[in-house]
């Protein structure tokens, strides 16, 4: 037998054809909802912000204070709004192991249970949160003239979001009959 390898001729029309681009694939922004755009809006600013604090710390050798505390803070909205958006497409970490080793109906029955105490705890971290604003008042920023209470009002936007959502999720759980806990495999796209 022979090691050879063997290569057939190409054509130039063949060369030149790897080269053209296929259709371009349309593009469909109806997947993302309200808190992917507000989120992606926060981040931009927390760029912004931490663009100029390096510009104005590494080459005008003068950073200005105010555009760490504005970073910091822009990244909480982030985490909190974004939060929202991992509990809309089921991302957050979860043990899905145990429902491979559960007869159906007992592993349906837990997945429901884990949806109310889902709903339950995002509903009361929302009462928390409000409380919360109702306490610290107008108390202001360090660096700026700027009312720290708008800063917990993204946290208290993103459990809101998170807790409508998580009713959404519920919904949608009892509707087609299973969740991500059951068949993580329909969310991922590994299931066919």
């Amino acid at each position: 037998m022979s090691t050879a390898e063997l290569h057939r001729q190409i054509t130039a029309d063949e060369i030149a054809h790897t080269f053209e681009e296929e259709a371009t694939p349309k593009v469909d922004l109806g997947i993302y909802a309200f808190e992917d755009w507000v989120a992606l809006a926060i981040f931009w600013v927390m760029a912004l912000a931490v663009f100029l604090q390096f510009f104005t710390r590494y080459v005008l050798n003068d950073s200005y204070a105010w555009t760490e505390e504005i970073a910091t803070y822009c990244l909480i909205g982030v985490v909190f709004i974004g939060a929202a958006m991992c509990v809309r497409l089921s991302r957050h970490i979860q043990v899905d192991l145990v429902y491979r080793y559960l007869p159906r109906p007992v592993g349906r029955a837990l997945s429901t249970v884990i949806d109310l105490i889902r709903i339950a705890f995002f509903g009361y971290a929302t009462k928390l949160v409000w409380v919360y604003i109702q306490i610290i008042g107008d108390e202001q920023m360090t660096t700026i003239n700027f009312a720290k209470n708008y800063v917990y009002y993204a946290v208290l936007l993103g459990f809101v979001l998170m807790f409508a959502r998580s009713v959404q999720v519920a919904a949608q759980n009892w509707r087609q009959g299973y969740s991500a806990l059951e068949r993580p495999g329909a969310y991922d796209g590994s299931e066919i």
